[in-house]
């Protein structure tokens, strides 16, 4: 089941105000990147070049999110039976790699002017620079959590979380570039190190999801024991075994031994069998589902870690 809010407004008007949502993310991102590269060019603040390098990650991860998410929801195909799910994965993956390596460059030229100081210039600029960025940010940020509570959206929530950490980002450089106008200087390259260790924070967790996705992870210790609970409780069912589950994309793949008993028809199996999958897609909506049918006290091979 979801948190997300039940929608309280028509289909087509949810898809509108999505749809704006992500206009308004990347024009503002666009925006943003324009705007900071100027300041970085008149200030040479390393804290504003920082800000630029995550603005012009924001807009390459959307863009390469787009193209993956679009290919993610194709249908199944000949050649791909399962889905293309993985292509989030690996899109991810790409990402990843990606910002790590613009996080290290931050992070050498931080190092290097902290070992050598230089002057800014035309601090004010960038000062009002960063605010314009907060002020449209802050902007976004509202009309994101409106489309949130109106659509229940899960990408568009994502989108604004990640938006409320660049604020904070945001405020950071304001105070570096204000310690800067006053003589000290030397915190710019130090939050521009801080910052750099969030990005590569932040590039460690998406390289860590898409490879466990890529992995086929099984779900959480706690999704699988509900799994069992819910299982094990329905009325007919004598126990189950060798319990897999996975996700790639947006579709959860679970398949499970559902034992029985011996003396029941096919046809009684069968019915007991289609319950069960519709009471675990009340909870798993996207999941693709499949149960064997055993006789219950029948020994048989069992997988390896299975359970």
């Amino acid at each position: 089941m979801t948190d997300n809010p039940e929608p309280r407004i028509s289909s087509q008007q949810q898809a509108r105000l999505m749809r704006w949502a992500t206009y308004a993310s990347a024009s503002i991102a666009i925006i943003l990147i324009v705007a900071k590269m100027i300041a970085w060019m008149w200030s040479d603040s390393i804290t504003i070049l920082a800000t630029l390098i995550d603005s012009c990650l924001d807009a390459a991860a959307s863009m390469i999110t787009l193209f993956a998410v679009h290919h993610a929801l194709q249908p199944a195909d000949k050649e791909h039976r399962f889905g293309h799910g993985k292509a989030e994965a690996l899109a991810g993956l790409g990402q990843a790699m990606f910002i790590a390596g613009s996080a290290m460059f931050l992070l050498l030229e931080s190092i290097n002017r902290l070992l050598h100081p230089k002057d800014l210039e035309v601090i004010d600029v960038g000062i009002i620079v960063m605010i314009l960025s907060i002020a449209l940010t802050g902007v976004l940020i509202l009309f994101q959590n409106y489309v949130v509570q109106q659509t229940g959206s899960t990408a568009i929530k994502a989108d604004s979380l990640h938006y409320k950490t660049d604020l904070l980002v945001n405020f950071a450089v304001i105070i570096a570039l204000l310690l800067a106008m006053y003589g000290w200087g030397g915190f710019d390259p130090i939050f521009a190190i801080v910052i750099a260790a969030y990005i590569l924070h932040s590039a460690w967790e998406i390289g860590v999801t898409s490879v466990d996705e890529l992995m086929d992870k099984e779900f959480s210790d706690a999704e699988r024991d509900d799994i069992k609970t819910m299982v094990r409780g329905f009325d007919g069912v004598m126990g189950m075994h060798d319990l897999r589950t996975r996700k790639a994309g947006l579709t959860c793949f679970i398949q499970l031994h559902l034992e029985l008993d011996g003396n029941l028809t096919l046809n009684q199996a069968h019915v007991i069998s289609d319950q069960v999958e519709a009471m675990l897609k009340e909870k798993w909506q996207d999941a693709e589902i499949i149960i064997h049918e055993d006789p219950h006290g029948v020994d048989e091979p069992v997988a390896k870690f299975a359970t």
